[in-house]
This record gives C-alpha cells, structure tokens and sequence, in this order.
C-alpha cells in the first residue's frame, strides 16, 4: 500500500519529488523547497490519501552537505491509517522553508522548535519564535556544530506580553487597565500546574479571554545528548521522559532501535513487555484521575488510587530493581525475568485496583461538583483534535478510536481481547471517563498475559545485541571480546532511518531515529503526545473561567518531562 502511495504522488508531482527512499517498511519523499506546501496542501485534501494530521516536524543536520538541513515531516490518515515521511532540504545562511500552519493547526509548535534547535525558518509562520529555550539564548543547540558541553547564560525572564493583544482600541498590555482586563501568570511554581508549566492569562474578571503557554523550563536536550552515547546508554536517558510510566518509554524506544536493526524479540519477553506497559497505563492513569480530582476539590479519590498504585510498585520495583526510573528493557528482549510470585502478585494487586476504582467511581459517579466541572468544560471537536496532533485519551474522548495497539499492532497485542473506548462530546468529562474505561481495558489484557505467558528466552541472542553470559565472558576469548564491544562500543545498526511507535499513556510515542553506523544514533526525534496536545491549551480555556483552566489541564494529563524533552 506504502509503494502505491508513493508512485500515485511521484505520478502527480513528477518534478517536485526529487528522490524517494525506502527502509524497514517506511516510505520516505524528498521535495523540492519551493514545492512543499503545494505538495502537503494536496496530500491533505485529496480523499485518498487523506493526510489529515501532522504526526511530527523536526530538523536533522548534515554540515557537509551544501543543502545542509533535512526538515522532515512525519505525515499520518486517521481515515486510511498510512503513513508517509517528508523530507524537505535547505541550506544557506539562513535556510527557509514554507510554513504549513495553514495546512495542519499542530505545524505551529513544530516548526518554532526545528526554528529553536537548528535555526531552519519558516516563512509565513504566525509568530515565530524560541519554544525550549530562553529568549536570549544563543546559537541552535541541535546543529553538529554546537559544543555538547557548551553551558549558557542564566535566562531572564519572558514577560510574552508581545504575544498577548487585548481587546479594545489599544494594542499594548498598559491599555489593559483602561480595559477591565488583566495579565495573570499562571505557574509555573504552583502545585495545580503539574509541573514545570506557566501560561499568561489575559482575563475579563474571571473570564479568559487570551491565554499564551510557556514551556522548556524542564528542557535537557535529551536529543543532544543522545547522540553523545551508545543506544544502551540512552534507555536511562528514556526513563526521564514522561516519568510517570517510565517502561513504556523504555518499550518504545527499544522497539524503535529493534526495527531499526530489524531484530524480532522472543515471545516471552514480548508478554512481559505488555504487562510492564498496562501497567503502567494503568498507575499513569491513576495519577492522571486522582491529581485531577484534586483540583476539583476531591482528595479523597487520590488517596484511593495512589495507595493501590504504590502496591503496584512493589512488584514493579522486584522486576525491575528500582520504583521510578526503571531502566528495564534492552535491545532485543528485556534486562531480567519475572521475579518469584510476580504473577500471584500482580493478580492481587489488580483485584485490590478493581476496588479502588469502584470507590472512587461510587464518590463521583452523581457527584453534582464534579458533573458540572467537567460536562462541556474544555471541548475540543474531532476535527480540531486530528489537526493538532491529538492521540490517546485526549483524542479518543473526541469520538476517534485511534490506537496504535488496535490499528497497527505491534509486540503481541494482536493475540489479547481488549476494547477501545471513545468518547462523544471531547470535553473533561470524556477525556476522564475514557481513561478509567482504558484501566479495565488494561486491565484485561494483563490477566489475558498472565495466564498464556509462554517460557522461553527473554532475549533475542542471535540479535547481536544482548551481553553474553557470564560463564562465556570468564572462559572463552569470544565471549570476552564481545562483551568488551558492546560495553565499549556500543551495538552498531546498519545506516538508515526508521519512524518507530507505540500507545503510550498519553498517545503516540514515536521514536525517529538516523543511524550512520555508528554505536551511537545520528539523530533521534522523540515525538511526544504531550506537546502536540498542550499547544491546544488556550483554544480548550478560551472563555472559560479561571477555575476551569486548572481543571482543563489536569485531565489533558501535561507531563513537563515529555513535553519539553
């Protein structure tokens, strides 16, 4: 289907595609500069190919080139469910590209952070600007060029009142007082912001009437620093990601290094590679409804999910040696096996979770504080959803059952009986209901795994990626050698890109990865669920009242740790 796609568009626009690529399965266009958003308008709007959302945009430099930036363009249909990459190629002292802002609405935090990391501008873009990194900040951190080790200035401040208009005859943020309106910050130093999160609010009394986000105060350049260390030495890097269920970043980013390799993993540590990312589900969405319902005035139901969630960990924490960061898959299969009474422990756990629910779905079932908090609060439509970039729960709740474990399934899913829920209205109210119908969903899927888990290897040996055992290491030359390789050198995947991605807590996790050859990644593009759906923020709030922005953002479920990478 991928190859029909390809020579339908290479057919239409013989002279825009300049090259076409193909690696593990991806189909990859490179188009002409001045032709790429004639080319993406189309892809977009023809009925057959139905492009409708930007998954991900982001910049990959090659200094020796004369052409010296890749933009790349990561395309997906929500209608066909295909795939396309992009390529776009540009150089010069100021390389410039057309914005696709008018195409798909999510364009405008994509392109402000390859304009922030590598210096690529966008022509036509609504404002452009730095988005992880401060105002002052100098040069582009994610350029070869730039030094690692390279330490900045302190940041001032960013009052964003250049981005804030208010309404009435003036134009600057003193004719506010003549105006009835005020400027709040909200965050990022308040415990209702979830984090590292601040947003200028432009308020009529308690009404918003403007809202402008700021993010990049948790910003590690987790990108630079990945192509500073082996594949095996970034899995910890993956665990800072959205931390609140840190196996499912680790399973994504192994599964992407996998395809990149083309290694298949063992059955067994498949299985348990869905049971650590259920559960995981399962504690993020935990968090997600309990610290939600705190905001809305209900502590009670907190205490009720966070005490099964820590009985959670315990099992966590045998299997995979530590509560948070975890650090538990590898390439190839996963680092240990289950652990003695795992299975029985995580069945009482689970029954012990079916309780918790039911206690707090018995306090806010008709609960009227919590009907009308969330019933309408915060609505985004279907449409709007796919054009940001929404997935997971956030766009499931719009009535789209977009899954990456139903519609393209990978590891074993496609063995398990499970359901997806959607929602009807996209408000707060679906986007919490949905996640507590995923608990039982998962739930059922790691009972179905629990009582089919097959034994054998828990990694693949034969993927050139797993140490050998240690008898072989203490006795044989070869065994030695090659442990001393891989510690050393870390594992080498042949030159080529891949897209890799899965269902994550908060949608889909992709993991774009450039490898030269080399034991350490080129380029590595995270596309997290969080920064395509907080962009949508102040469309969700706008007039709304101050109250219903703190309830909005708990259920979007903003993990600063993802967001801002």
């Amino acid at each position: 289907m991928a190859q029909q796609i390809v020579a339908k568009i290479v057919a239409q626009f013989p002279e825009e595609v300049l090259a076409t690529e193909a690696f593990r399965g991806d189909e990859t266009l490179v188009v002409h500069r001045d032709r790429a958003h004639q080319l993406c308008q189309w892809l977009k709007e023809t009925p057959t190919l139905d492009f409708n959302m930007l998954m991900d945009l982001c910049g990959v430099d090659y200094p020796e080139r004369a052409e010296r930036f890749d933009v790349v363009y990561h395309l997906y249909s929500t209608r066909h469910h295909h795939r396309l990459r992009l390529k776009v190629r540009v150089g010069g002292e100021e390389p410039t590209v057309e914005s696709v802002t008018d195409i798909w609405a999510g364009a405008n935090w994509y392109e402000r952070e390859c304009f922030d990391l590598f210096g690529v501008r966008f022509r036509g873009h609504p404002h452009l600007t730095r988005i992880l990194t401060f105002p002052e900040f100098e040069g582009h951190p994610l350029r070869k060029d730039y030094p690692i080790d390279r330490r900045p200035q302190i940041p001032t401040p960013d009052s964003l009142s250049d981005r804030v208009v208010p309404r009435g005859a003036g134009q600057t943020p003193d004719d506010l007082l003549h105006h009835r309106q005020m400027l709040l910050n909200m965050g990022p130093s308040h415990p209702t912001m979830h984090g590292t999160l601040r947003v200028l609010l432009t308020l009529d009394g308690e009404q918003i009437i403007g809202a402008e986000p700021e993010i990049g105060y948790l910003h590690r350049c987790f990108e630079k620093e990945s192509e500073d260390h082996t594949y095996t030495q970034i899995i910890p890097y993956t665990d800072r990601l959205n931390y609140v269920s840190p196996l499912m970043n680790n399973v994504g980013f192994a599964m992407a290094v996998e395809k990149l390799m083309g290694i298949e993993v063992p059955p067994r540590a498949q299985y348990i590679r869905v049971i650590i990312a259920e559960l995981s589900r399962i504690m993020d969405h935990m968090v997600c409804i309990g610290t939600n319902l705190v905001d809305l005035g209900a502590l009670t139901n907190f205490w009720y999910f966070f005490n099964v969630r820590e009985m959670m960990y315990v099992w966590v924490e045998a299997l995979t040696g530590a509560r948070l960061t975890n650090t538990y898959t590898r390439i190839g299969g996963v680092a240990r096996d289950l652990p003695e009474g795992f299975i029985g422990g995580v069945r009482k756990n689970l029954r012990e979770y079916a309780k918790a629910v039911a206690d707090v779905r018995g306090l806010i079932a008709k609960n009227r504080i919590y009907l009308d908090r969330t019933r309408d609060v915060g609505v985004i439509s279907r449409e709007d959803a796919i054009a940001y970039g929404f997935t997971g729960p956030s766009l499931r709740a719009t009535g789209e059952p977009y899954d990456v474990r139903k519609v393209h399934p990978y590891l074993c899913y496609d063995e398990f009986d499970f359901d997806i829920p959607v929602g009807a209205v996209g408000d707060s109210y679906d986007r919490i209901e949905v996640r507590f119908e995923e608990m039982r969903q998962s739930q059922r899927i790691i009972e179905q795994a629990l009582a089919k888990i097959p034994e054998g290897p828990i990694i693949n040996p034969q993927g050139q990626t797993a140490l050998p055992p240690k008898h072989e290491v203490y006795n044989s030359i070869e065994g030695l050698i090659r442990h001393f390789e891989i510690i050393m050198f870390g594992i080498k995947p042949p030159p080529g890109e891949v897209y890799g991605f899965t269902e994550a807590a908060n949608g889909e996790l992709g993991f774009y990865i450039v490898s030269d050859g080399s034991g350490k990644p080129y380029r590595i593009k995270v596309r997290p669920p969080c920064f395509a759906i907080y962009q949508a923020y102040p469309l969700l709030i706008q007039n709304r009242l101050l109250a219903d922005a703190i309830a909005v953002l708990g259920n979007l479920n903003i993990v600063a740790g993802e967001l801002d990478r």
